[in-house]
């Protein structure tokens, strides 16, 4: 039985747990490792799966709107000069002198200056604020500063044998381009009628400049982002924008976050928006290093269809539902957007739970929601010379239906759930010595580690009943 709850959880220890127990490895590590780079272990590849699998049924499969794309990450600079991303897709970039750090300055400022929102802000305005307020080296102290510059944010390539400009080509920073220019492509061959919506889930790339938090902010990302296309009914028509803050929160209540003490909703200002938003609302988590944004929801207009349509030649126009002379218009859109290594570290430092039980012994269990967890049942046995073949029988039995499953059979069992309960396995099945006699089995939840004894006939529907799942 649980006696109380250690609430302090520090991202080191998080890193730690996650390392120890497979979930996710320093990127080349046997080589000193590669900064900012992260591998997912048998565990974490699991639960990012878990995750991915979770968003694509609940916003593509399940809803009657929407439809799949799994876009090109390599496309034609064309595509990123329309866009703006070429011109516009940089950071403010600054140095020390003293100490050769190199910050971002938004960042930089906000540091000392949380309530301070420069975006937007020319580069002498930013070096102007610096001078003005004396802000010091984060690393140093001093404050000896370069001139502010615009760092370029993609990842640039070549194309063919020959590195030439007319050869160059770019990573994609965000998923959304490529749904973008395919939505003629999808409307016609899918006989889609607007409202509908392309969903798609893939890496991106952004060379940024002070990555960092673990897994938070990363040069290689995976995005789940949704394009609904609409048409408004007037300029100040919210109801689709409104319906998919709703489904978010939604998404977020199916993996088991919604009504945590750590999620905060803000909606952007006029002038925070980004240049192409007419509106957005952001989903921020409070994680050991402070609230930072999760998911955003913007109401992009047409801007994007508008300039592939001018820097194309190719007509992305449909006719204005319900009136009697024909009008033309390009759609708008709604982008629900969500980083899935953003989702998964706020899952798991929401389930990373210390506890204290009754005996004064800790526990350290991931209390994640059964639709992510990377198991929902272990099995395993008293005795794995005696009973390990019936053990096994009964995890081969579980393992051909809807359950993921894992055979436990390395260590005692009080281990065993010692374990279970650190990589958030919701049930842990005990073959004892009535599993011969009596054809029973021992269940023991991970939450309350309470246990119940079920016959083995009824194992498979006591846990469809428990997990939520339908035959």
């Amino acid at each position: 039985m649980i006696n109380k709850i250690i609430n302090d959880k520090s991202m080191k220890e998080i890193i730690t747990h996650l390392k120890e127990n497979g979930f996710i490895f320093q990127g080349s590590e046997i080589y000193s490792g590669l900064a900012n780079s992260w591998d997912y272990g048998p565990l974490g590849v699991a639960l990012k799966n878990n995750i991915k699998k979770s968003w694509w049924v609940f916003f593509v499969e399940k809803n009657p709107y929407n439809v799949g794309l799994d876009s090109s990450i390599i496309m034609k600079s064309k595509v990123w000069e329309a866009s703006g991303h070429l011109s516009n897709f940089s950071d403010p970039l600054i140095d020390c002198k003293k100490c050769k750090s190199r910050f971002r300055v938004d960042n930089l400022i906000n540091h000392y200056f949380p309530s301070i929102n420069c975006d937007n802000w020319s580069n002498e305005k930013l070096e102007t604020y610096i001078n003005q307020n004396h802000i010091k080296c984060i690393k140093c102290n001093n404050e000896d500063w370069t001139k502010v510059r615009q760092f370029q944010l993609m990842f640039e390539t070549y194309q063919g044998v020959l590195k030439e400009d007319k050869n160059k080509i770019y990573l994609r920073p965000e998923t959304a381009q490529g749904i973008f220019i395919n939505f003629n492509n999808v409307r016609n061959s899918c006989n889609k009628k607007v409202p509908f919506g392309i969903g798609q889930i893939g890496k991106s790339f952004r060379n940024e400049i002070t990555p960092g938090n673990f897994i938070f902010r990363t040069r290689e990302f995976e995005q789940m982002e949704l394009e609904f296309f609409f048409i408004p009914k007037d300029k100040n028509d919210n109801t689709w924008f409104n319906y998919w803050v709703d489904q978010c929160k939604e998404f977020l209540s199916l993996v088991g976050l919604l009504n945590s003490k750590n999620i905060k909703f803000k909606n952007h200002e006029q002038n925070q928006l980004a240049h192409y938003a007419l509106a957005t609302t952001d989903i921020e988590y409070n994680f050991p290093f402070g609230m930072s944004e999760l998911c955003g929801i913007a109401n992009r207009g047409n801007y994007d269809l508008t300039k592939h349509s001018e820097n194309s030649g190719v007509n992305f126009e449909i006719q204005y539902p319900n009136v009697t002379v024909k009008r033309m218009v390009i759609p708008s859109v709604i982008e629900p957007s969500i980083g899935v290594e953003r989702l998964l570290l706020a899952l798991v430092c929401e389930a990373f739970t210390k506890e204290v039980l009754k005996d004064d012994k800790e526990r350290l269990v991931l209390k994640l929601n059964k639709s992510i967890c990377p198991y929902q049942v272990a099995v395993m046995s008293l005795n794995k010379t005696k009973l390990g073949k019936e053990a096994y029988e009964i995890f081969e039995m579980l393992n051909k239906t809807q359950l993921r499953v894992i055979y436990e059979a390395s260590s005692s069992v009080g281990k065993s759930y010692r374990y279970q309960d650190g990589i958030g396995t919701m049930y842990c099945v005990t073959i004892d010595y009535d599993t011969k006699t009596k054809g029973t089995v021992t269940i023991r939840d991970r939450d309350t580690t309470n246990q119940v004894i079920v016959k083995v006939d009824q194992l498979k529907e006591y846990l469809y009943d428990k997990l939520d799942i339908i035959c």
